[in-house]
């Protein structure tokens, strides 16, 4: 066999079908997520020490009802904006995206993608559908994983 071929993969026992997939399949369970009042440098540390693309912010502001859990969310991509600026926020909860968009853990995976793409993110908050509570992160890199070792 020539070097650099590719075998065809025939998908993964631990991974469904992509038309089969659901967030739970795919999803990082668990949530790493900072205060508000976290600096930047400590935010770039969690997700440097974690190998993470995002993390969010949590806890509920004076006045905010305590029941809301995700108050923001933070990209790689916002921190290195943010380090590039000499303007840039000073804390996790003025940098923090405050549009977090959720997704059901019983959703269809695809649905996530769609929804993911209408929505120009890379992260989603995955929640328990009974609780509406955050219990993962779903990355379009998890998507792609599916897509590439998901059953043919």
């Amino acid at each position: 066999m020539p070097e650099g071929t590719v075998l065809p993969s025939h998908g993964s026992y631990l991974l469904p079908h992509f038309d089969h997939a659901t967030v739970a399949d795919a999803m990082h369970p668990g949530i790493l997520s900072c205060d508000r009042e976290a600096t930047l440098s400590d935010v770039a540390r969690m997700m440097s020490t974690h190998h993470v693309h995002c993390l969010v912010v949590g806890g509920a502001a004076e006045g905010e009802p305590v029941q809301a859990p995700v108050w923001g969310m933070i990209s790689d991509l916002d921190l290195l904006r943010a380090g590039l600026r000499p303007d840039s926020p000073d804390t996790a909860g003025d940098l923090a995206q405050r549009s977090v968009t959720t997704v059901a853990t019983t959703s269809a995976l695809r649905d996530a993608a769609e929804l993911m793409l209408t929505n120009g993110t890379s992260h989603v908050v995955a929640v328990n559908p009974e609780t509406g509570r955050p219990v993962g992160i779903l990355s379009t890199l998890d998507i792609a994983g599916v897509l590439g070792w998901g059953e043919m």
